[in-house]
């Protein structure tokens, strides 16, 4: 790494010489590998480093951003006093002498990431492979994409903050794709942790990897779903992406600082049904949105959201932090250097309820079992969605019954909240990438299965009969 505490000293008291009361550096160097098998040959195998620095200053709730990947003393100062220059007022802060932190590593890997070769790596995807092919003869194509990084970032403040962090992650994606005629389907699974190569050894990849090849292979030649409200019945794990996207971002400052949420203004009010309990835990050791620190320094915490339909906190960094009169929660988070640091989720989750998922199946008379969520669409001022079901289910007379495809969830977050009237025990977490204002990031979403008593359902199988 380039900076040291005499370099970031330095660096820190020149961004303050034109006026600005707080000034920040982030140092970042980054190693990406990515190998990608189609039907158990390599079909590319990248992988490269990068650095840089970037420098923010705050004047008020306004502030100023640049970064370079120049290492050359000159060419850094001089991004600096262009930064300063923007501020134009006299000096009234100082920087505070720079004292070294120590931070506990709660997520040490023990097979870092570039002590693994491409023969392991391919041996391991070959795994994935295999067991993606031989589940039946209809998967005619398996894609796997191994994709690691090993990032170390020093974070250093006026207020007198030098820490130092590294983050080591890996995430395996396993792809079938059924065929049969002129029908195709597709379905993935992609487990991913901040851990090194020893996170394989915990995870059985052959079932997950065969996981995927039967949803491909059940919703080929599933009907098409029907159309209509009906009460919905979203499963454990990746279901919890509904609020992740059409909740969770509308309780970061991002929004709620600038009046842009459904949630703001909400604090101690109910805001769902007394059965919902959220948080977003940044400290689970090795799940894949887990750091140490946040990226401007700040340890990352167990934050609580909603407890029992009662709004109970926000998600907010410390720019954000200053506009809503609030403390910073940990949540400051960026995709490299090149991002300006905003409040971001982590691992957001649901927590467990009290029922059991065949006691909420043999309950609901009709209705749809959402098994696997994909993507969608929301409006985060709104917090309008509208969600694609990659595996579903019909329910009838309290039983699943036929698979069927195509349906869509629509609705709206704040509303969706108050109409969950079931929760059950088997909550879980998986993984996804998280894109905002501040890049794309890791995060972890998940809950147990949980029943929507009510909601609008797209499909082209005509109506709910």
């Amino acid at each position: 790494m380039f900076l040291d505490t005499v370099k970031a000293q330095r660096y820190l008291d020149r961004a303050l010489a034109r006026g600005g009361d707080f000034a920040e550096l982030f140092e970042e160097e980054k190693w990406t590998c990515s190998v990608s098998m189609l039907n158990g040959k390599i079909e590319a195998a990248n992988s490269g480093e990068r650095w840089g620095l970037s420098i923010r200053i705050f004047d008020g709730l306004r502030t100023v951003y640049g970064y370079t990947n120049e290492q050359d003393d000159e060419k850094i100062m001089a991004v600096i006093d262009q930064l300063a220059e923007s501020i134009g007022r006299k000096r009234q802060a100082e920087c505070r002498l720079l004292q070294p932190q120590e931070i506990v590593d709660q997520h040490a890997p023990e097979i870092p990431v570039q002590s693994v070769t491409l023969k392991q790596r391919r041996q391991l995807m070959q795994r994935a492979n295999d067991a993606l092919l031989s589940y039946d003869p209809v998967i005619k194509k398996a894609m796997v994409n191994l994709a690691d990084e090993d990032q170390t970032v020093i974070i250093a403040s006026s207020e007198g903050k030098f820490v130092r962090d590294n983050r080591q992650r890996t995430r395996m994606r396993m792809q079938a794709v059924a065929v049969e005629g002129d029908r195709m389907q597709n379905s993935a699974k992609a487990p991913g942790a901040h851990a090194g190569y020893e996170f394989y050894d915990q995870i059985d990849i052959e079932a997950m990897a065969q996981d995927a090849a039967r949803t491909a292979k059940v919703m080929l030649n599933a009907d098409e779903c029907p159309s209509g409200e009906m009460t919905v019945v979203i499963d454990n794990g990746f279901g919890g992406v509904i609020f992740h996207e059409a909740c969770g971002h509308s309780l970061e400052a991002t929004s709620v600082a600038y009046g842009n949420s459904v949630f703001c203004g909400k604090l101690g009010q109910k805001v769902a049904s007394e059965l919902v309990n959220a948080v977003d835990d940044g400290t689970i050791p090795h799940a894949w949105g887990s750091n140490n620190i946040d990226d401007e320094g700040y340890p990352c915490r167990r934050n609580l959201l909603i407890e029992n339909g009662i709004l109970k906190g926000y998600l907010i960094d410390p720019l954000n932090a200053r506009r809503m009169g609030m403390e910073a929660t940990g949540s400051s988070r960026r995709q490299d250097y090149t991002f300006e640091p905003t409040s971001r989720m982590t691992n957001t989750f649901l927590l467990n309820g009290t029922s059991t998922v065949e006691e909420i199946i043999a309950d609901t008379s009709l209705g749809l079992y959402a098994k696997r969520l994909g993507g969608g669409s929301v409006n985060p001022v709104t917090g309008d969605f509208n969600f694609a079901v990659l595996e579903a289910y019909m329910i009838r007379g309290g039983q699943i019954a036929e698979p069927v495809r195509g349906a869509t969830l629509i609705g709206n977050g704040a509303e969706i909240l108050f109409k969950i009237d079931k929760i059950a025990d088997n909550g879980s977490r998986e993984q996804g990438m998280c894109g905002s204002k501040s890049g794309s990031i890791p995060t972890d979403v998940g809950q147990p299965t949980i029943r929507v008593r009510s909601m609008t359902v797209g499909g082209k199988g005509g109506k709910l009969k």
